[in-house]
């Protein structure tokens, strides 16, 4: 199923939730316009999970 989204080919909309949810990942549909700012606030949560894991490690190292 995975080749035929690569190759630009239809698929089962169920397969491919399956497969999805196989991988542990999930799809959030939205309207286009509110794309970007769920982009940024994807990466700004992503860049404070990670400073505050760096904060942790460094109050474990002392």
């Amino acid at each position: 199923m995975l080749s035929k989204l690569e190759n630009g080919k239809g698929v089962n909309l169920a397969h491919a939730l399956r497969v999805m949810d196989g991988l542990g990942l999930t799809m959030l549909v939205v309207p286009r316009a509110h794309a970007a700012l769920l982009e940024q606030a994807a990466a700004h949560a992503a860049k404070m999970d990670k400073n505050a894991a760096r904060e942790r490690k460094a109050g474990v190292e002392e």
